[in-house]
């Protein structure tokens, strides 16, 4: 059962213009950091999802006297997804609620990075929760698709 949870999920993971490399999925924006997350936010309120904090990285290693390219981590959930996961297995909520990594790398590019549903799969052995992470997953990648596309 859980090869076959990893497999479909890393069908849908893969079908879309993404790469994943130890957890993370990450998408190219078109956008630059601030209305990568500004755009990420109207999606999640439009879907009614609770935004529980944006910290801007950047702003916080300015204050410390260090520079920082352009970072921020938005994040936010939904219990109606993040509750299930937790009673297939309640360390699941050590990667809860759901976290997006918006930052620009030294060449200049944005990426929108989230951890992969079939990782948190793996790590917390969710094998009995594959529908909600695959609806996990699809919703996942449609607000990556949202904030960061043209």
């Amino acid at each position: 059962m859980r090869i076959f949870l990893i497999a479909i999920l890393s069908i849908l993971a893969l079908s879309a213009p993404v790469f994943a490399d130890n957890g993370l999925v990450s998408v190219k924006s078109a956008h630059d950091v601030k209305e990568t997350a500004d755009r990420l936010e109207a999606v999640l309120a439009k879907k009614g999802m609770t935004i529980f904090a944006r910290i801007d990285h950047a702003a916080g290693a300015e204050k410390a006297e260090m520079q920082l390219r352009p970072t921020e981590l938005v994040i936010f959930g939904n219990p109606k997804v993040g509750t299930p996961l937790m009673l297939c297995d309640q360390y699941a909520a050590i990667d809860l609620p759901q976290k997006a990594l918006i930052h620009e790398d030294a060449q200049g590019q944005v990426w929108f990075s989230y951890n992969s549903p079939a990782y948190l799969a793996e790590r917390h052995q969710l094998e009995e929760c594959s529908t909600v992470l695959m609806k996990a997953e699809n919703a996942l990648s449609n607000f990556a698709a949202a904030a960061t596309q043209p």
